[in-house]
């Protein structure tokens, strides 16, 4: 790999339309420090305020939502590029990658949940559900595939994009299609922060679960013009990462290993004195007993809980009530732990660099690092104490079923549209019309472009999943019941 080519700051528009270039329009700023900007003043990024992380968005609550969460994972990934271009054992420590390098992990940071659909990871899951139910029944979504004279390997794409529905991949179409400015090259980010925002570098026929950059898929068959130029200019292929996508993936693990717990410890549904019990005892990942265990990640844990303990004494001495004792010692806990295992990612970066350049590293950088124990075992305790908690499967429950209402209502609504290509106006019934135009335009624009190479068919799965997408939670509520009143 050649980091010139994995920095690149060529953006697609310069690739097809050279000269179309509005004159000092970044003024001082790099072109990637542009690209963090162009994400930040997103209108998807302003959405992420109302979409859940784990808990159920509630008025006055200091709980994490997709927004806060992204804004933390950009900035432990920016501290992250900071220290390894300042570090004298780092071969990042030179003038050509201090401003770049911690502007791009800010940006991948940033936007790598934008894709996300609403009422947490349980929204993804119900779009694949809804295409899964409806390829088999007798208005199957997917029928116009019996038609098209293409490859296996391509109908297997066009399918598994909505039976195993990716927000990573919805992040990417998001960023370079939907989002439009003034044409059709989305926000038009830079190659670079293209290439590191791809987690999973690889199309939704080809995953396999045994390789980290493959377990998932990162695009849709819609955005492979876009991969291939991102690949010409980083000259990366399928199935090999962007070294910087696994500082992205770790500065992720640590934000939502760690501050889920806060989260649940602020709501009270746990206390800081059983995440440290729980921290202590000798079970492991997997029940395995590592009373033992003098590894190096066992000696961080003691490490951040002996720091941890030594304040949280000082806090019982100040005269504080237990309430203020529990949220200042779990906040302390959460500098030392969110310090130690940043540490531990750098090193592991550095030491694992050359297994990363060869695209040789199959794991995530957390599973390779002195953090990785830390981090299963946060890990664990969100699982049983947060995740598992009746507001969460609630949340689930609830939003799995509008999801449902709203995609039913929506699909009658986006084949009674036609095909635009001949049909100028919808042809469907006053409440298919009714819910058809409340589709954002911009999505509707996307849908009905007649040089669109894509298949009708193709196309209208596509709309209905970048409705739901581009969704929040209290739109997405609030939207179902307005079309469940309005439908005869």
């Amino acid at each position: 790999m050649n980091w010139k080519e994995l920095m690149s700051s060529v953006r697609r528009k310069d690739i097809h339309k050279p000269g179309d270039k509005p004159l000092n329009a970044g003024g001082d700023r790099t072109e990637i420090e542009r690209d963090y900007d162009r994400v930040l003043f997103s209108a998807p990024v302003r959405r992420l305020a109302d979409k859940t992380q784990v808990f159920p968005l509630e008025k006055n609550d200091s709980v994490r939502t997709r927004l806060t969460h992204s804004h933390e994972v950009a900035n432990i990934a920016r501290s992250i590029g900071v220290s390894l271009t300042y570090r004298k054992d780092s071969p990042f420590n030179n003038e050509e990658f201090k401003r770049d390098l911690p502007a791009m992990l800010a940006t991948v940071g940033l936007a790598h949940d934008i894709g996300n659909p609403p009422f947490g990871h349980q929204g993804e899951d119900a779009i694949g559900a809804w295409f899964r139910e409806n390829s088999t029944n007798e208005n199957k979504v997917f029928s116009y595939l019996d038609d098209l004279k293409i490859s296996c390997c391509e109908k297997d794409r066009m399918q598994e994009d909505f039976l195993r529905f990716e927000g990573n991949a919805q992040a990417l179409r998001i960023l370079t299609k939907l989002q439009i400015v003034n044409d059709s090259f989305g926000l038009n980010l830079t190659c670079g922060s293209l290439a590191a925002l791809m987690k999973y570098p690889t199309s939704s026929e080809k995953t396999n679960e045994e390789n980290i950059a493959t377990k998932k898929f990162g695009y849709f068959h819609s955005e492979f013009d876009v991969v291939k130029d991102v690949w010409s200019e980083t000259k990366l292929q399928e199935g090999i990462r962007h070294p910087l996508t696994y500082l992205m993936e770790a500065s992720d693990d640590i934000a939502y290993s760690v501050l889920d717990v806060e989260d649940a410890i602020k709501k009270g549904l746990i206390s800081y004195r059983d995440l440290i019990g729980f921290l202590t005892t000798s079970k492991s990942v997997g029940d395995v007993e590592t009373t033992a265990d003098k590894s190096e990640t066992n000696k961080l844990i003691c490490h951040v809980v002996e720091n941890a303990e030594a304040q949280h004494i000082k806090h019982k001495s100040a005269g504080l009530s237990p309430s203020e004792v529990n949220d200042l010692s779990m906040q302390m806990f959460r500098v030392f732990a969110i310090g130690e295992m940043v540490s531990a990612v750098i090193d592991a970066f550095l030491d694992k660099m050359d297994q990363i350049e060869k695209g040789e590293l199959k794991k995530d950088l957390i599973s390779v690092s002195d953090a990785a124990l830390l981090c299963d075992k946060l890990k664990d305790f969100a699982f049983e104490n947060a995740y598992k908690h009746r507001s969460v499967l609630e949340l689930e429950l609830e939003g799995h079923k509008v999801i449902h209402s709203i995609m039913d209502m929506l699909w009658s609504a986006i084949e009674s549209r036609g095909d635009p290509a001949e049909d100028k106006k919808h042809r469907g019934t006053p409440f298919q019309k009714y819910a058809y135009g409340r589709i954002s335009e911009n999505y509707r624009r996307v849908f009905e472009d007649k040089d669109s190479p894509l298949p009708l068919g193709y196309r209208r799965c596509q709309l209905l999943s970048d409705m739901l997408s581009g969704m929040t939670d209290t739109f997405a509520l609030n939207f179902e019941k307005e079309l469940k009143k309005l439908r005869c």
